[in-house]
């Protein structure tokens, strides 16, 4: 076999999905699948003998699920891990602990007609397996988060779509927002995301909104996840959500997010399924620093994290020519070293600092 090939393993129940993923990658010359296994028992038993330089890593299966073959592997033999998820609350949630865990990024199955979902699919699934494969080394020496040790600062909400609306309507009861932090990320985001926001203050006198780029219903997983380990509020934006100190927004998938001013003075949140990708994506960076930059009276701090890409920066220039502070994420913890590379390169970024102390640098700037 050609040495120049990236190694893959298909670990998944279903024969159907075991073929189609198959031919998916195979259409890459530059890709070799090795093996197959049909649940995670096998694809520990497989991983010594095949050498696979990345996996592709059912969610949901019998005998042992994807998050114990993901814990595992991560123990045993740490190697680039593709999760593939269903659109269900358990395939979502489970796919972003996996996030926490280790596992480089993930794609979401065919959810609809499979002649629709297969190209984009295709297209998503090698791209992905090319970039875990070049991020290998880097990605093997990150340190991962566990779950089980992280302590939960407030139980898991189970009225959280409840809550959120309440929220939506308690702004006469919170003071004035006046200063906004604007957080960009990809690749690596959701387990970065954690290292921020779980360090910031409940009292903190800013609003945190947040773009990462995921699919639909994954990004309420994810924010349904951060508000369970974090002092902060964590949201799922919706429409005409009013900004309010010490929450944070995370952008939903496959919408747009803006910010705007309403009548009232107040900021809110616009929500827009009907407008284009910007930058390649919805929701786009790009696309919130841009309307970011429109609200003058503002203090704003921009931080763009690991990811691939350059989305953020056209918002970036934007948003310094009308004042803020900007931080990148410093290459040595990126999962992907493109968004802030980018960033850098504009000549704009204030600081490049560390995963672990971005949190910090949030916090001093925001009381400054």
């Amino acid at each position: 076999m050609d040495n120049n090939y990236i190694k893959v393993l298909i670990v998944d129940d279903s024969a159907f999905m075991r073929k189609m993923i198959t031919d998916m990658i195979q259409s890459d010359e530059h890709l070799q699948v090795v093996g197959t296994a049909r649940n995670g028992e096998e694809a520990l038993s497989k991983i010594e003998s095949l050498q696979p330089d990345v996996i592709t890593l059912d969610v949901e299966m019998p005998k042992m699920d994807g998050i114990t073959t993901l814990k595992e592997i991560m123990r045993t033999s740490p190697l680039p891990v593709i999760m593939l998820s269903s659109l269900t609350h358990v395939g979502t949630t489970e796919t972003i602990k996996a996030l926490e865990l280790g596992a480089f990024d993930f794609i979401g199955k065919p959810s609809g007609p499979i002649s629709l979902d297969i190209e984009k699919i295709k297209a998503e699934l090698i791209e992905k397996i090319h970039l875990a494969s070049a991020s290998k080394n880097r990605i093997l020496k990150l340190p991962r988060m566990s779950i089980k040790d992280k302590v939960l600062t407030k139980p898991p909400d189970i009225n959280y779509k409840s809550k959120k609306i309440e929220e939506k309507n308690m702004t006469m009861n919170t003071s004035k927002v006046d200063t906004i932090i604007a957080i960009g990320t990809s690749t690596g985001g959701p387990r970065a995301l954690q290292n921020v926001i779980t360090k910031l203050p409940k009292d903190i006198q800013a609003s945190i909104v947040i773009v990462q780029h995921m699919p639909q219903g994954f990004t309420k997983s994810l924010a349904e996840r951060l508000d369970s380990i974090s002092e902060i509020k964590v949201f799922e934006a919706e429409d005409k959500m009013i900004l309010q100190n010490g929450c944070a927004y995370l952008a939903p998938g496959a919408h747009q997010m803006s910010i705007s001013q309403n009548r009232n003075g107040e900021y809110q949140i616009r929500i827009d399924i009907e407008a284009e990708p910007y930058s390649g994506h919805k929701p786009s960076v790009d696309y919130l620093f841009l309307s970011i930059a429109e609200l003058l009276p503002m203090k704003k701090i921009v931080v763009i994290m690991t990811g691939m890409g350059g989305d953020g920066s056209k918002g970036l220039v934007a948003i310094k020519q009308k004042s803020a502070y900007a931080i990148a994420e410093d290459e040595s913890t990126c999962v992907v070293f493109g968004m802030p590379r980018v960033a850098i390169a504009t000549g704009l970024i204030d600081d490049i600092v560390p995963l672990e102390k971005i949190a910090s640098e949030i916090i001093k700037h925001a009381k400054n």
